[in-house]
């Protein structure tokens, strides 16, 4: 079975300033309303999540800050962090019902009776040990890694939102899990973490994977990100179980982000999963971000499609482009000496990858 975590409050759900309140919670509206409405019932059943129970949250945050995001939303005044999420009443509560999706989709995978899963609610990665940030609550990416390992799984945590996951990073920086990211990076942008040189630390040391791309970057270099490094990696790594940090505003449609991607890069780098999907557990699938919601619900069908094996024609509904498109030939160049250094890096601490 495959799987989707839903339930109609997720639907008035977001962490988001009041400007963008709209934008994030019609996401999941809209991505319910294509599953009814193109019969996608064949491919994924919805299964109903509760909130999540707080002693899990202890797994990723400092209990200090779990107060702190308590008292703020009793409150419901200020916001979690420097600005960008709001304390609003009731935020702590919604953010345990977000994340209890993605423990339904975990627990599911872990039993055996999910393949593929996806949270339309999930995807923060931005949320650190002791902090907010950037529309995130509490991280539920670095959550399913620890709930997957504490079941025994061996996981691998891929992130292509074009923002960095720093709070993903942050908390699991000295873990051997392997955390591989694309996202756009450069001067000013948020969150301004996320280069090739931030590799981890103690026995994480190796295992934290930055592909920082410069704006502009289209789909056949993102293939070629694909193919050169995360399918290597994978292949060495060989994870029982894969979280998709799958956030949609890499995508060229989006307003918040500057690459140039479209459903091509995501569904490629879904079908290198999907190819390998008889070999694990399951694959967890989490929304992250994406300002536009039709091409965000685009990009997030595409890829699930594409991860069951659907057929070609029911996956290229969500298509957004005929074609791949096209990097400037000076951004193709940086790309390649970032993943040469990469490759030199890794390879110096790992033995042979590649």
């Amino acid at each position: 079975m495959n799987a989707i975590a839903f339930r109609k409050e997720y639907e008035e759900i977001a962490f988001t300033p009041r400007q963008l309140y709209r934008v994030w919670a019609s996401r999941a509206r809209l991505f319910i309303e294509t599953y009814k409405s193109r019969a996608l019932d064949r491919w994924f059943k919805i299964l109903r999540p509760e909130a999540l129970d707080e002693e899990l949250l202890k797994l990723v945050h400092d209990e200090e800050y779990i107060e702190y995001v308590k008292e703020l939303s009793r409150k419901g005044e200020g916001y979690l962090d420097y600005g960008d999420t709001p304390a609003y009443h009731g935020v702590y509560e919604k953010a345990l019902l977000a994340l209890g999706g993605t423990r339904l989709i975990v627990e599911n995978i872990v039993s055996g009776k999910v393949k593929v899963g996806f949270n339309p609610q999930g995807g923060f990665h931005h949320a650190g040990i002791r902090r907010a940030a950037g529309f995130c609550v509490f991280n539920d990416v670095a959550l399913a890694a620890g709930l997957l390992s504490k079941s025994g799984l061996k996981v691998a945590i891929l992130d292509v939102d074009g923002h960095h996951g720093d709070g993903t990073q942050e908390i699991l920086y000295e873990r051997p899990i392997l955390k591989v990211s694309t996202h756009m990076y450069a001067p000013g942008f948020f969150p301004g973490t996320g280069y090739v040189d931030e590799l981890g630390s103690g026995r994480g040391y190796g295992y934290n994977v930055n592909i920082p791309l410069p704006p502009g970057v289209g789909d056949d270099t993102y293939i070629e990100v694909i193919e050169e490094l995360i399918v290597p990696l994978l292949l060495w790594y060989k994870p029982d179980a894969v979280i998709l940090q799958s956030g949609a505003d890499s995508h060229l449609g989006d307003p918040l982000v500057g690459l140039a991607l479209t459903t091509y890069s995501y569904k490629m780098l879904a079908l290198k999963i999907a190819s390998r999907i008889s070999s694990v557990k399951g694959v967890i699938v989490l929304a992250g971000g994406g300002y536009a919601p039709e091409i965000a619900v685009k990009v997030w069908w595409a890829v699930l499609l594409t991860l069951v094996r659907a057929p070609g024609k029911v996956v290229e509904q969500f298509s957004t482009a005929k074609k791949p498109t096209k990097t400037p030939e000076s951004l193709k160049k940086v790309v390649r000496d970032r993943i040469n250094r990469l490759k030199k890096e890794l390879v110096d601490i790992h033995g042979s990858i590649f």
